[in-house]
């Protein structure tokens, strides 16, 4: 029975992890060891950040609402809870979406929290 070489396919993985590498400068892109010590760390930061990706959405759509409230002598405090006593259920991504391209439809949500 002859015996069995792996040498195929232990170069498909080394070529497979090098290209994921590709772009990476200096050894990080072309030395096994470190090929694989950085593309761990890569993707630890991939699966991380699309968590985070959410939260910093959220912050920028405050943000938002927040600086075209103060326009109308609001807080973003004051303006959440008055969406939320007049059972005006709108997201903050359509609120911010909203105040950046469409003012005038934002206006008339701040004129009806402030009446």
């Amino acid at each position: 029975m002859p015996r069995s070489k792996y040498s195929v396919a232990s170069h498909r993985k080394r070529r497979k992890l090098i290209k994921l590498a590709k772009g990476y400068r200096g050894a990080k892109g072309n030395l096994l060891r470190t090929v694989k010590e950085s593309l761990d760390r890569a993707l630890v930061f991939a699966y991380r950040d699309r968590r985070k990706k959410k939260h910093d959405f959220r912050r920028l759509w405050i943000v938002r609402i927040n600086a075209a409230v103060r326009e109308y002598g609001l807080s973003y405090s004051t303006f959440i809870n008055g969406l939320k006593k007049n059972n005006i259920d709108i997201n903050r991504k359509l609120l911010a979406d909203l105040a950046v391209n469409d003012p005038n439809a934002f206006k008339v949500i701040v004129d009806s929290i402030k009446a």
